[in-house]
């Protein structure tokens, strides 16, 4: 399986000068691909072939007065970001004609030089390891990385990304091998909430830490700052860096509980189950800015992806499952109950239910019931897919496949 790690990087002054060249060069190599599609479709021309608009694109663009300044960046970066465009090219062709699952993909869109986030990525024949502990990219240096950890093998490509706040991170795609966990009789359903971030079928609740209220007074005097600086002026873009970074700070810490949560229960439970939210519905709601402060998805992912990893079983039972009517004692369906109520007493068997603990366990029964198949027997683990596309370099008989991030 392929991980990807997140590692913080510090260019000098210089050094960020041609990453921002770097980033300004895929923008417009990425845009211009777009435009020379979007004609010819307009024209009713055939489709622009991947290989042909390459050259378009790139090679011949380069030998022209307005685009040769392309020959500054290493033509890795364009090369790369010009595969971004076919691959959202080929998921909106897939959303449409129904191939691929879930919400409708968006055609393609121009990016933007206005955009606080900026990125360029690179396979292994664009950059390499330094000895010194040092990231090697073509055309721009050796960058200074703070290596939290050892990469478990050799990288297949990196991603340097400036983010909202001005910082630069490189995130490296490895190929590993599973690291399954010893086996353990334990099993949990997990029920998600806001006034508790989850609730176990043990009983176990998990208080949800609401990192973005905690920090909303001192983001409100920021956002006031803010609001009060003149339009393109110098002080508006430093205001503007410093809500940047305090929304990052939010993130970061909302990030690593996410992190430290999803292992403990990985680690301690051999199979999962969770129910299946309409989180962008109810972020719809007046309920939105909890909703959003929880990160339900987020935590959902990571513990699909580490139970994969690590050996688990994790799988989600339908949204529109009863489990909070029905009753886990002796599993008559007592009916819809208001929000407001959190104990309800069973009017069958006579059962106390705390709402939250009840639809945890009925949540665990459920994924239970739906683990086995027809003939009775557990169903294989299905494979987990990659959450976010990432170009790589093929290794010996192989291809490169998208990556599962990691923290």
């Amino acid at each position: 399986m392929q991980l990807r790690y997140n590692f913080r990087v510090y260019p000098e002054p210089a050094q960020r000068h041609v990453l921002a060249r770097a980033f300004g060069c895929a923008r417009v190599v990425f845009n211009d691909g777009l435009r020379a599609r979007q004609e010819a479709h307009t024209a009713g021309l055939p489709y622009i072939k991947d290989t042909d608009l390459q050259k378009q694109v790139i090679t011949a663009a380069k030998r022209t007065e307005e685009r040769a300044w392309l020959s500054e960046v290493s033509s890795v970066v364009l090369v790369q970001s010009l595969r971004d465009l076919h691959t959202a090219y080929r998921n909106f062709f897939s959303s449409v004609t129904g191939k691929r699952k879930g919400p409708k993909v968006a055609p393609p869109r121009f990016k933007s030089k206005r955009d606080h986030r900026q990125s360029v990525r690179l396979t292994a024949n664009g950059f390499s390891l330094r000895d010194n502990g040092r990231l090697y990219v073509a055309k721009v240096g050796d960058l200074r990385v703070r290596w939290s950890r050892p990469l478990p093998a050799a990288p297949t490509s990196v991603t340097v990304t400036m983010d909202a706040a001005g910082r630069y991170w490189a995130s490296f795609v490895v190929d590993t091998d599973p690291e399954f966990l010893p086996e353990t009789t334990a099993e949990a359903g997990i029920d998600l909430g806001l006034s508790a971030f989850a609730v176990l079928s043990d009983g176990t609740k998990i208080a949800s830490p609401r990192f973005l209220r905690r920090a909303e007074r001192k983001l409100k005097r920021l956002q006031k700052d803010l609001s009060r600086k003149a339009k393109g002026s110098k002080n508006r873009a430093k205001a503007r860096v410093e809500v940047a970074r305090q929304h990052a700070r939010v993130a970061d810490r909302r990030r690593d509980w996410h992190h430290k949560e999803s292992t403990r229960i990985i680690r301690e439970n051999q199979a999962v189950y969770v129910e299946d939210l309409a989180v962008s519905g109810l972020a719809r709601t007046r309920l939105a800015k909890s909703v959003h402060d929880a990160g339900w998805s987020a935590f959902l992912g990571m513990l699909e992806y580490k139970a994969a990893r690590h050996g688990r079983y994790f799988a989600r039972i339908g949204r529109f499952e009863p489990t909070s009517q029905v009753c886990s004692a002796c599993g008559i369906k007592d009916g819809p109950k208001p929000l407001h109520v959190r104990e309800w007493t069973c009017r069958e068997c006579g059962a106390a239910h705390d709402r939250d603990v009840n639809a945890a366990r009925n949540i665990l029964a459920a994924g239970r019931a739906d683990r086995l198949n027809a003939c009775g027997a557990p169903v294989r683990r299905a494979p987990v897919p990659a959450q976010r596309r990432e170009a790589g370099s093929p290794q010996k008989g192989q291809t490169a496949q998208a990556g599962i991030p990691v923290h």
